[in-house]
């Protein structure tokens, strides 16, 4: 399919060169971050004498400096460039994780885990743009990779934490130093000097950004849900009444689920409900766990369960609800995460405080019930951004940052297109041509359509393709087209998603035009990343309210169905 975008890309997504290893072993490290920890925190009240209110600081102090760090991170890695600001961020998460290991009280920990929220906001910015930047296996090939990463994290984490810990509650905090010493040795040797932007990131930028009222909206809907997560995530461990690694076991299986049902099951369901019903339905759910956690908060097997299924639900509201904020943000992707990350973290970091009073003042329950309030809050906010959400879905908003740009001459009113869609594909030029032949024979103007995709991988967001470098690509194909004897006119769009949202963007693009046929390549992904990103040319057959033609240099274009999708 010649509609992928960003780098030429390459059959096997894990054929990477060292650049890309070296970062994506990092991102397993930095993705255990939190999980690592759960494991331990009964361990580390018991040992340093201290109560779960305290305990609970390590994370308000690491999402607190993390949150303000959010707003930096992207001015910092806009001038000193994408390598050095990983490696000063590897570098920072190295000295404060060796440091929590020394500590011997509650209260260096929670300050060390401080300075370790400052690396990894440094790292989370910059990790997923190197990775794309570094694959040879394509856009597509790098979100799997990242994926692959995130997953892996996520749920050997728990696992790890849980080893280390029953040793000592020591044990992880060494670990992730050891383990951050080797990838940042590795991003050192290996990860060449990437260019900086062409122009440097605004430090007041993303808090200028939260003027606009749907970036604010979901902002206040991510941090209420944040407080509930959190709150979960920091005082679960303690009713449970389990050992280090039982309770690594137990989050192990919980971060199983949120890796899974994340990069899945999210996309699947945002496709078939949209975002905004599926975030009210999962919110719901959400508050349901928790109101049962607070319930049987002296029943361990029943918070034990309750905990694994959460997994499920956030891995689909970590996905979406980033979704739902680079659909309505009419900013720089950059700028919209930042700012995203600043007001989530937050809220993910006054939780556990707030949490540790309410139990300190009356019993556990509490801060379960009010995790719950949080989650059915958040429905209330999302649906004042209702209309913002469902109308960049459609297409129909109207954003500072146009979500299409017309290149060359418009259509003519009345004209009904032959649309084509191409990436940066070897074939490009022949699928051009192939459909300008077509266009001619049905007497109908060419539109050469590139889609610029916003890929969303669980909390984080990256355009792999400027705007620049799209203009430029269909250029090309109109001035090679020039006096070809057809009328030909381009277009660039956008979309945020999976691969497969891509393809819907097209098919809403050719209803919008009046389309006679829209005409797509064959695709360079393999099966499996088809399966875990989307097929773009099974959604756009499905979507499509014209016909479809599959194209192929030297072979006769074929008609493409959604029946044929079905039965494949």
């Amino acid at each position: 399919m010649s509609n992928s975008h960003g780098h030429q890309p390459a059959a096997n997504p894990f054929k990477q060169p060292r650049a890309v290893w070296a970062v994506a072993f990092a991102c397993v490290i930095s993705f255990m971050g939190i999980g690592l920890v759960d494991p331990i925190l009964p361990a580390l009240a018991s040992d340093l004498h201290a109560s779960p209110s305290q305990v609970s600081l390590l994370f308000t102090s690491y999402l607190v400096v993390t949150a303000v760090a959010m707003l930096l991170a992207g001015a910092v890695a806009s001038r000193i460039g994408p390598k050095r600001t990983l490696i000063v961020g590897l570098a920072i998460i190295v000295v404060f994780a060796a440091l929590a290991g020394t500590s011997g009280t509650v209260g260096q920990i929670v300050g060390f885990r401080a300075g370790w929220g400052l690396g990894n906001a440094l790292f989370i910015a910059t990790s997923l743009a190197v990775i794309v930047a570094s694959a040879t296996s394509g856009f597509a090939g790098a979100i799997i990779l990242y994926e692959t990463a995130l997953g892996l994290g996520i749920a050997v984490g728990p696992l790890l934490g849980g080893e280390l810990g029953s040793i000592s509650w020591r044990g992880p905090f060494f670990g992730v130093a050891v383990l951050m010493a080797i990838a940042m040795l590795a991003t050192i040797v290996f990860v060449p000097a990437l260019p900086k932007p062409a122009r440097p990131t605004s430090i007041a930028a993303p808090l200028k950004a939260l003027r606009h009222r749907g970036l604010l909206t979901m902002g206040i809907m991510a941090l209420l849900y944040n407080w509930g997560f959190f709150t979960m995530l920091g005082y679960a461990p303690y009713p449970m009444e389990l050992g280090a690694h039982q309770l690594g076991l137990v989050f192990t299986g919980w971060g199983l689920l949120v890796a899974l049902f994340s990069v899945l099951v999210a996309p699947r369901l945002q496709a078939r409900f949209g975002t905004a019903p599926v975030l009210y339905a999962n919110m719901a759910a959400l508050a349901v766990v928790m109101v049962v956690i607070a319930a049987g908060v002296t029943t361990p097997s029943t918070v034990i369960a309750a905990v694994i299924v959460s997994g499920a639900f956030i891995g689909i509201n970590n996905t979406l609800t980033t979704q739902a904020v680079m659909l309505v943000a009419p900013v720089e992707r950059s700028v919209a995460s930042s700012s995203y990350g600043f007001v989530r973290f937050i809220g993910g970091g006054l939780a556990p405080f707030a949490a540790g009073k309410l139990a300190d003042s009356f019993d556990l329950s509490i801060p379960f019930y009010v995790g719950a309030l949080a989650f059915l809050l958040a429905i209330p906010v999302l649906a004042s951004g209702h209309k913002l959400v469902k109308a960049a879905e459609s297409g129909d908003a109207e954003p500072v940052t146009s979500p299409f740009e017309q290149v060359g001459p418009a259509l003519v009113a009345g004209d009904r297109p032959v649309v084509v869609a191409v990436g940066d594909t070897a074939d490009a030029d022949a699928i051009v041509d192939a459909a300008a032949v077509v266009a001619r024979n049905l007497g109908s103007p060419l539109e050469v359509v590139r889609v610029r995709e916003t890929a969303v991988v669980e909390e984080l967001a990256i355009e792999p393709e400027d705007l620049e470098h799209a203009r430029v690509a269909v250029r090309n194909h109109l001035d090679r087209l020039a006096g070809h004897g057809i009328a030909v006119t381009g277009q660039i769009l956008t979309s945020v998603g999976d691969h497969a949202s891509a393809g819907r963007v097209l098919a809403q693009h050719a209803e919008d035009v009046h389309a006679r046929i829209v005409a797509v390549g064959r695709s360079p992904r393999g099966p499996a990343a088809q399966f875990a990103d989307g097929s773009f040319t099974a959604a756009l057959t499905h979507a499509a309210a014209t016909t479809v033609l599959f194209l192929q240099p030297d072979e006769e274009p074929r008609e493409l169905t959604a029946a044929a999708f079905r039965k494949a």
